[in-house]
């Protein structure tokens, strides 16, 4: 199911090639294992963050926190003032790098995706311009 989202952001993606989207991807001996996504807010002070993705294999050994740190320098330097997020409760790797970084946990909402009766919630971290 994930890839499914992946794959559609991908088609998305190509489509809307520099128009406010960037990308980065963590390697480690030749092969990928990781990847996140900012994409430009409907407000122009706004940037958000999609899909943090770290393989299984990855997992534990910070690729998650790099790939959100670069994402977040790129973002202060680029002139946003604050980025946003949507993640699901059971995230809570995810989550606990998030928190890490400052985010704030705007609200929360109850949704039932993949099968699931899931909790999304809204996340926020407001950034010093030229970080």
């Amino acid at each position: 199911q994930v890839a499914t989202i992946v794959a559609g952001f991908s088609a998305a993606l190509a489509l809307v090639r520099g128009k406010g989207i960037w990308a980065w991807a963590a390697e480690a001996d030749g092969a990928r294992v990781g990847c996140i996504v900012l994409v430009a807010g409907d407000d122009p002070a706004v940037a958000r963050l999609r899909i943090l993705l770290v393989t299984p294999s990855a997992r534990g050994l910070g690729v998650g926190t790099r790939l959100v740190e670069e994402c977040l320098a790129f973002a202060g330097e680029a002139g946003y003032g604050r980025v946003t997020l949507w993640t699901n409760d059971v995230l809570a790797s995810a989550r606990r790098i998030y928190e890490a970084h400052g985010f704030v946990l705007i609200e929360e909402e109850p949704h039932h995706s993949f099968g699931h009766d899931l909790v999304g919630q809204n996340w926020a971290l407001e950034l010093q311009i030229g970080r």
